[in-house]
């Protein structure tokens, strides 16, 4: 049974789908989450996992003198849980060096988007859709890729296509995105353990 750590800023839709899928779904008898982590005490998602009975911890960087202490308190609670794979779930940072180098191949994100289409800074949640529709695109989606140092530069592990319907609006746009989503993490993720127990 494989260990995940979800890290969250937002909602957590998206962590909610991943803990469902180990109850009911792709990740069921395969995976389980044992620790939600926020940046963000107000976060909604950390109600989600209380509701779940899964660990939570939330580190805001306001409390630190420097990004390196800050990714240290976080790389401590996910070796603590024994995290095999991290995933990032609307986490709005950018994953330290230190954490990258702990877990390589094991950490994870979700974007709204066709990348390497509409990624980088800034590139996030309405921003990325209202970006897409004003650009008359035919096709967004979502992209699950490896996390790296930079926005939505890593190599992408899967994709779902979704059509842009001529009357959309970026809020139109976003519900179909984000069902997108709720599919395609879990078959990332499965894809990856599934790679990792073959090597």
């Amino acid at each position: 049974m494989k260990k995940i750590a979800v890290l969250v800023s937002g909602g957590g839709s998206n962590m909610q789908s991943i803990v469902d899928s180990t109850k009911k779904g792709v990740l069921k008898g395969i995976a389980k989450v044992v620790l939600v982590i926020s940046n963000n005490v107000c976060a909604y998602a950390l109600e989600r996992a209380e509701k779940e009975k899964i660990k939570t911890a939330c580190f805001e960087r306001k409390y630190y003198s420097d990004d390196r202490s800050y990714d240290n308190d976080i790389l401590r609670a996910l070796k603590s849980c024994e995290a095999d794979i991290v995933c990032l779930a609307g986490y709005m940072r950018i994953v330290g060096k230190n954490i990258i180098d702990a877990y390589p191949g094991r950490i994870l994100n979700i974007h709204p988007a066709l990348l390497p289409k509409y990624g980088g800074k800034g590139m996030y949640g309405h921003h990325v859709h209202e970006a897409v529709v004003k650009a008359g695109e035919c096709k967004s989606g979502a992209t699950v890729h490896f996390a790296d140092e930079n926005y939505d530069t890593g190599s992408i592990i899967a994709q779902q296509e979704v059509d842009v319907l001529k009357d959309d609006t970026p809020q139109t746009l976003a519900k179909r995105v984000l069902e997108a989503e709720h599919k395609i993490y879990p078959e990332a993720i499965l894809k990856i353990i599934t790679k990792k127990s073959e090597e």
